[in-house]
């Protein structure tokens, strides 16, 4: 492991990367913990704060052109900024719990989750961060692999309790 490329990179992958591991450790503690605390609450509002960071960060990481300046992860950039928009409308103005809670599990395992386990590609910075430039295809898949797997888990818990709420 090496913090060289990361430290080698542009500021805004810096803040971008920073951004998502912050968001990542603290999403873990806040969506699944004990809700409506006033901890909850106050975590809850760091942790959107950080993904609108990571969010609009991303908007200025133009490494895997295919559509003029953006790649397809940037449409995970418009999935994050609508989930949370609907979770937020959901717990705000329609009180909502249920959907606010799907609404934000769904973002943390769609956005930092599954798309967090694909910047650990071969040729990806956090590849070589983590593994090393020369490391191959096998850690990686490892990774990904666990991050499939956990999301997996995690969407179908999601889907499961959304259903025992509608019965």
């Amino acid at each position: 492991m090496s913090l060289t490329p990361l430290l080698n990179a542009g500021l805004v992958i810096q803040i971008h990367v920073i951004a998502a591991i912050a968001a990542f450790l603290l999403g873990a503690l806040v969506l699944w913990r004990r809700k409506g605390t006033r901890l909850h609450k106050a975590l809850g509002k760091v942790w959107v704060v950080l993904m609108l960071v990571v969010a609009t960060s991303s908007l200025f990481i133009h490494e895997g052109r295919l559509f003029g300046p953006f790649s397809p992860i940037h449409i995970l950039t418009l999935v994050t900024y609508i989930g949370i928009g609907q979770a937020l409308w959901a717990i705000k103005v329609q009180r909502d719990v249920v959907a606010h809670r799907a609404g934000m599990q769904g973002t943390y395992i769609g956005a930092l989750l599954l798309a967090g386990a694909f910047t650990f590609l071969p040729g990806r910075r956090m590849h070589a961060v983590l593994f090393g430039a020369e490391a191959g295809w096998t850690p990686c898949l490892v990774i990904i692999a666990l991050a499939l797997s956990v999301a997996a888990l995690s969407w179908w818990r999601l889907l499961r309790g959304a259903h025992s709420v509608q019965r």
